[in-house]
């Protein structure tokens, strides 16, 4: 079912509902019909723009990798051919933003949309999902216990001040590295104290060693 039969069961489900109130029935049952479609017909839906018949080995990858994904996490999308289908081709070229169109100004499939709204195409749809983004790309939100959602959850359920347990980790090995190099600066120093330590006692016996030598060649020369 399109969305714009949707929208238009609703609106006159809408309109029934407000009428029934208006003539003091209060009628329960087309209220409740009203919510329930609302709830199970009116949803977001991705639109995968792809060429079924493209002679390119290149373009066919990347619509199965997109087409791929989206099945293996059940994300619901539909596949608009514009190979086969010239209002789809051309409602494609009219919708992708101009700087996301090559040159020639024609984009190349899979272009990615949910609903009217544009997503992105392949590249971004890659860098999204390499970056665990994939819902916010997509517009949708995470499903529960998905890991985006927990990352998110666990993101605003932070107190001010308070950082995530990843830059906690990295701010703790950042402390260790400049303590090891401190240490490491210490242990340096003590050992060219321990070694000037070392070499003066021996200079300071050459020097004395001389000394006597010196008086005693001179008692000699007196003697």
């Amino acid at each position: 079912m399109w969305r714009g039969d949707s929208f238009g069961i609703l609106v006159v489900l809408r309109a029934a509902e407000c009428q029934a109130h208006s003539q003091g029935s209060g009628d329960l049952k087309i209220t409740g019909l009203f919510w329930w479609f609302s709830a199970t017909t009116v949803k977001m839906v991705i639109k995968v723009f792809v060429a079924t018949s493209s002679g390119s080995t290149a373009i066919k990858k990347k619509q199965q990798e997109v087409v791929g994904f989206l099945e293996a996490n059940k994300i619901d999308f539909k596949e608009m051919d514009i190979a086969g289908d010239e209002d789809n081709r051309k409602w494609m070229r009219e919708n992708v933003p101009g700087e996301k169109k090559p040159q020639n100004g024609i984009p190349l499939p899979p272009q990615i949309f949910n609903e009217e709204k544009y997503c992105g195409d392949f590249e971004s749809f890659f860098s999204a999902k390499e970056e665990n983004i994939i819902y916010s790309f997509l517009g949708l939100s995470p499903p529960p216990g998905s890991k985006a959602l927990k990352s998110a959850e666990e993101t605003s359920n932070l107190p001010n001040g308070e950082v995530s347990a990843e830059e906690h980790k990295v701010a703790e090995e950042t402390e260790k590295s400049a303590i090891t190099e401190e240490n490491e600066a210490h242990t340096e120093d003590n050992v060219d104290a321990i070694t000037n330590s070392t070499e003066l006692p021996s200079e300071e016996h050459e020097e004395e060693e001389k000394e006597q030598e010196e008086e005693e060649e001179e008692e000699e020369e007196e003697s």
